[in-house]
């Protein structure tokens, strides 16, 4: 015989068995990270609220700057370097305009915090991709270049910021915090 086949059925109804006339009760877990044992890093959190805001700040001004003049942008980045996306070049320019002022509020504040970093990231992606193909890698990255930075310097590290709030998320400091509980109720055994 195997331990499986030794198994005494009458330990099993020791166990505590539910009223089916009860409802099922509200069990409520909290999870806490095994690193943070519970405590806040004020500190980290606090550099990652100010990032945030930081970042947001800076972006708005971008998107500003599109809708100064848009038909400019629209000409010479978006018509010459993304001649492959559909419909009017304007209308482009104004989705990355709209899209440089509105997220970085939802980033600052933390209301849809990753789906603001996902759509800002976007944008920083073309911003790459439009300065890899009007001046190439420069020399990157060991080359010093006459403006002392590359030009697709600025763009990218936006993205790798992005990036960052896109996987992590905007820390304990923001409006729409996720919580550690978890709410389930257990199934009845019937």
């Amino acid at each position: 015989m195997t331990d499986v086949d030794t198994f005494d059925d009458s330990q099993s109804s020791s166990s505590p068995q539910l009223n089916a006339s009860q409802a099922p009760q509200k069990v409520e877990v909290v999870v806490e990270s095994p690193s943070s044992q519970g405590e806040v890093n004020i500190t980290a959190e606090l550099a990652i609220f100010l990032l945030r805001v930081a970042v947001s700040v800076m972006m708005i001004h971008h998107g500003l700057e599109k809708f100064q003049d848009p038909e400019g942008f629209a000409q010479f980045v978006v018509g010459k370097y993304f001649g492959f996306l559909p419909g009017s070049p304007v209308i482009w320019t104004y989705i990355a305009a709209a899209t440089q002022i509105v997220c970085p509020i939802g980033l600052a504040l933390g209301i849809f915090a990753r789906i603001s970093a996902l759509g800002l990231l976007s944008t920083m992606v073309f911003a790459v991709y439009f300065h890899f193909l009007d001046t190439g890698l420069e020399g990157f990255p060991l080359a010093v270049v006459e403006g002392h930075n590359y030009t697709f310097e600025l763009s990218f590290i936006y993205a790798a910021i992005f990036f960052y709030f896109v996987c992590a998320g905007p820390g304990r400091l923001s409006a729409f915090r996720k919580t550690n509980k978890i709410t389930y109720y257990p199934k009845s055994n019937n």
